[in-house]
């Protein structure tokens, strides 16, 4: 029996790096093994804030490839200097770090580029798949945001291919996500984006939510939603930390990019106030970053206590990241604060479950993250001013890291492979 054939339209894909990319290109990895046979659109010139050089292994050299070109406005953002890399990654400075040039930049980003600056990829995306997808049979669909405009690339195509079955994928919500309430929306425009949100979630066939909180949203607004989170890959990381090697300091690790709205303040208090009152404690930790960390949090942590506990080593590749994560004792994890974020998963949680180390999360009580710490015994959540419950998770557990008994009780986690996560896609489809 000859595989079902899908057209997967996304603007992040090796060698863009970073999460965004993690999650169709191990789809498309796993895809074939339960009859799908996959076609993958990409820009053929794209502007990625992170390139990693070294997910390219996970594409077969059998995978079609089709690509069309994309301008991108972000040589307007050169004018806000050292803001245009947060511009392209969708971050930017928040309350009294705002400058004259980042509240503009907020501002033209909101209002001028509806739904974001990759906007200007979709009429020319649309015209070039119409003909493509007359010439070629598929028998799905997917568009995979953010970028948020790719969905209006389904939208259109939809229209023209009434039958052809449509999966949006939202990595993270639209109007609901947290920083959308700091664009500097105009009434216009922000009905707009909620248009345009809204004729998504009508005429997708299924729209896929990588949260159970975002699909029962998604589902009040409309759409036939499902929930398959993110996950992590056995093939490039074994479960367990049988690679690590001996700690020799208690390293607490932030693995990925952390930006103001996810700053969680208390944790560098508990911190510093460790330092200061327990010597033994200042012996012995290490905070270490791997990723992009927002250089207003780097300054503060560096001229404060910790400031001889920090490394910070940079952006890695993938699999020196994963080590990294491997030869750690706790593992550190943040959301947005705001109860309406409770359905934000971050995708790195589920690399770091397969490390079977202790993690370490903040964000708002009762949220999905919460929910996998507590199913797998992994870790624990906390909210942002958790302070003593807080000191003494971290004291007790460097405790245990002295006696030799910091051991991984973690169980559960097989079920977040990416294998079993496009088994359930696939059963989907």
């Amino acid at each position: 029996m000859n595989n079902k054939k899908i057209l997967i339209i996304t603007y992040y894909w090796p060698p863009a790096g970073g999460p965004g990319v993690q999650r169709w290109l191990k789809f498309v990895k796993y895809l074939p093994e339960f009859g799908w046979e996959p076609t993958v659109f990409i820009p053929e010139n794209p502007s990625y804030p992170i390139v990693d050089d070294t997910l390219e292994k996970d594409v077969s050299k059998n995978l079609e490839i089709i690509k069309t070109k994309i301008w991108e406005p972000y040589q307007i953002a050169e004018f806000f200097g050292k803001d245009n890399k947060k511009f392209k990654a969708g971050q930017f400075d928040v309350g009294k770090n705002q400058s004259l040039k980042s509240r503009l930049s907020i501002w033209v980003r909101g209002n001028f580029f509806i739904p974001d600056a990759r906007v200007f990829w979709v009429n020319p995306s649309v015209n070039y798949l119409k003909k493509f997808l007359k010439e070629n049979h598929f028998d799905a669909l997917v568009t995979t945001g953010p970028p948020h405009s790719v969905h209006l690339i389904g939208l259109n195509l939809k229209k023209e291919f009434p039958d052809l079955k449509w999966i949006a994928d939202f990595r993270d919500p639209w109007t609901e996500i947290s920083y959308y309430q700091h664009l500097k929306l105009t009434k216009f425009a922000d009905r707009k984006h909620r248009n345009l949100e809204q004729k998504v979630f009508e005429n997708a066939d299924i729209t896929l939510a990588t949260s159970y909180a975002d699909a029962e949203n998604f589902k009040k607004k409309g759409a036939n939603a499902a929930c398959i989170t993110n996950g992590f890959d056995v093939d490039n990381q074994e479960l367990g930390t049988e690679n690590s090697e001996p700690s020799t300091q208690f390293t607490l690790s932030y693995i990925g990019v952390l930006e103001q709205l996810r700053n969680p303040e208390v944790l560098w208090r508990v911190l510093n106030d460790l330092i200061k009152e327990n010597e033994d404690f200042r012996k012995n930790f290490q905070l270490k970053f791997v990723g992009r960390i927002d250089d207003r949090i780097l300054d503060k942590i560096t001229s404060s206590e910790l400031n001889n506990s920090v490394k910070n080593l940079g952006y890695l590749p993938h699999s020196e990241a994963n080590l990294e994560m491997q030869n750690s004792d706790l593992l550190l994890i943040t959301n947005f604060p705001e109860d309406k974020s409770k359905g934000i998963i971050p995708g790195k949680i589920f690399e770091y479950l397969a490390t079977k180390n202790q993690i370490i999360s903040f964000g708002p009580k009762d949220s999905d993250v919460k929910r996998i710490l507590e199913e797998t015994h992994a870790g624990k959540h906390f909210s942002y001013d958790d302070y003593e419950s807080l000191k003494a998770f971290i004291l007790e557990k460097f405790n245990d890291w002295k006696s030799g008994n910091l051991s991984s009780n973690t169980e559960n986690i097989e079920q977040f492979s990416r294998k079993n996560l496009t088994k359930k896609l696939a059963e989907i489809l």
